[in-house]
């Protein structure tokens, strides 16, 4: 057999490897090992010392790590890039991602063991979750919506709006990323019951209670009454049935002005000629994890244009889900 013109198959070893990877990432995480490197803990030597591990585990995760490209290796000495060092680094990172990662070690990951049961029966994975389960899953769900709304707030201009309506998200910090770079903007947050003290706890340390109203109401049924500019339907529409988003854009069509914005921030699975990869794989995860849904995009856009909202971009959020943005017509 010739194999002289075919393909190598390094992407393929890439993809199937890629478990190994990500398991050594969240042990570096767990043991400090970015936040160690960061405070000068640069040789092997060191490194095993600050994070209590053998000087050969300190040497496979670091290597690997740098293999990743998220620390940079010059005479057996070792730096953290740039990423790692705003998102690995502990107290000291932008955005620390910690928690996430051990959610993804601890919940998801073993759900994906679970993955071929979901793949013969279209069934998520069995949780089996307890007090200390359920911790670790908010913790690390709402750490990325943080990671979410940096870049929501970092590649959208909505600095125009007035009056602008959260509903039924899961996290304040979208609408307070906006906000915070623009002061006449009032924010009303329309959220399901459960969430209210903590939409009212992040408002406070926000310091803009002064310009918010906190309301509940079940996000399948409510019908928010105002005339809003700008409206949010953020890490919504993945928790709902087909019919329910439907009617949430109509009723959300129903208390926005004519010209208002929209923004519908989620997974999608598009028509694209490259189907964008988070989103594909995130498709797997919502499923195995709880059975939530990453819809088509084409679908999504027929439930906005039926209710009176039409798409005039769509803006990918580095290492987040996309933003539908659509404007009430």
């Amino acid at each position: 057999m010739t194999t002289t013109h075919a393909p190598d198959a390094a992407r393929i070893l890439d993809i199937a490897t890629g478990y190994m990877a990500s398991q050594q990432l969240f042990e570096a995480s767990r043991i400090g090992l970015f936040a160690a490197i960061a405070d000068g803990a640069d040789t092997i030597e060191a490194i095993a010392v600050r994070c209590g591990v053998s000087e050969r585990i300190a040497r496979i995760l670091v290597d690997a790590m740098a293999a990743k490209g998220l620390l940079v290796r010059t005479d057996a000495r070792y730096t953290v890039a740039d990423d790692a060092a705003a998102y690995l680094t502990g107290a000291e990172a932008q955005v620390d991602l910690a928690p996430f990662l051990t959610f993804l070690g601890e919940i998801s990951y073993p759900h994906w063991l679970q993955f071929g049961h979901t793949v013969d029966t279209t069934e998520p994975g069995d949780l089996q979750m307890d007090d200390a389960r359920w911790a670790t899953f908010m913790a690390g769900v709402m750490t990325y919506n943080r990671l979410h709304a940096q870049e929501f707030g970092r590649h959208l201009d909505l600095t125009g709006a007035t009056r602008a309506l959260d509903f039924g998200g899961l996290s304040a910090e979208f609408a307070l990323s906006v906000m915070a770079g623009n002061p006449g903007l009032h924010t009303t947050f329309v959220y399901a019951p459960g969430f209210e003290d903590g939409i009212a706890d992040a408002v406070e340390a926000a310091g803009v209670a002064d310009r918010t109203a906190v309301e509940v109401g079940d996000t399948a049924t409510a019908t928010p009454r105002g005339e809003y500019d700008l409206v949010y339907a953020n890490h919504v529409i993945h928790r709902f049935t087909a019919e329910e988003n439907a009617q949430i854009f109509r009723n959300l069509r129903a208390a926005a002005v004519d010209g208002a914005t929209l923004t519908v921030l989620d997974f999608f699975l598009d028509d694209d000629a490259d189907q964008r990869g988070l989103d594909a794989l995130h498709a797997g995860e919502y499923l195995v994890i709880d059975g939530t849904v990453v819809y088509p995009e084409a679908q999504v856009r027929g439930w906005l244009d039926d209710a009176g909202w039409k798409v005039h971009d769509k803006v990918a959020l580095p290492g987040s889900p996309r933003v539908l943005l659509a404007t009430a017509v």
